[in-house]
């Protein structure tokens, strides 16, 4: 099925803003890669920074909804964290693009555009705070940093974007349970291993990431 020139416009500034960076993108570029006229591209775009935020609230909303579907129902910190993990790995190694825009681009809106922004990213987050806050809680994680364990975890987690690639050795559900277990280890787990929690969050991710932004 054709895109509309809506879709052919967002997808092409999907690639061009992780290619080259909100600023380093100009309208010209957007009209060429969506096979349109500069003229007509603001009719079906807006600003570009409202596309840059559209791109991005559609994409922390999609991880949003992931977590919260992934996790349901989830009382083992240790799983529950493992499921994130997994969740987070496969996301960004499935849609790169997307998800290096949302990760480096926040500081080229503007503060009102940032501000939802970053309460969406915030949010998200939080699943991964409150969870290893419970397991440090109950004994089953032992570390004394754990805010900076979890931005050290995201950031591990948000660099496969920049190099996975599904031609290499390691296959993506092999990756996501290796990324689990390294961060179940950095968090003092006596208990390295969560069945199923790959198989979970792949689930998620199909569901969620059915249609492309």
């Amino acid at each position: 099925m054709a895109l509309s020139s809506e879709q052919r416009v967002r997808r092409a500034a999907v690639k061009l803003f992780a290619d080259k960076g909100f600023h380093g993108t100009g309208i010209r570029d957007l009209a060429q890669a969506a096979e349109l006229s500069s003229a007509s591209l603001y009719h079906y775009m807006g600003t570009k920074e409202e596309l840059l935020a559209g791109i991005m609230t559609d994409c922390l909303g999609r991880l949003l909804q992931g977590a919260r579907e992934a996790t349901e129902g989830v009382a083992d910190p240790r799983r529950r964290l493992a499921v994130l993990v997994a969740l987070h790995v496969l996301t960004h190694a499935g849609q790169p693009d997307e998800t290096r825009v949302v990760d480096n681009e926040v500081h080229a809106l503007s503060p009102a555009a940032r501000k939802h922004v970053v309460r969406l990213r915030d949010e998200y987050e939080r699943y991964w705070a409150e969870t290893i806050e419970e397991g440090i809680a109950r004994g089953a994680f032992h570390d004394r940093e754990p805010a900076v364990t979890r931005l050290a975890l995201l950031e591990m987690c948000s660099g496969v974007a920049r190099w996975y690639s599904p031609r290499g050795p390691l296959g993506l559900d092999r990756l996501a349970e290796h990324y689990a277990g390294l961060a179940l280890r950095m968090l003092g787990s006596g208990d390295h291993d969560c069945p199923g929690a790959v198989d979970r969050a792949r689930q998620v991710v199909s569901t969620v990431w059915r249609t492309p932004l």
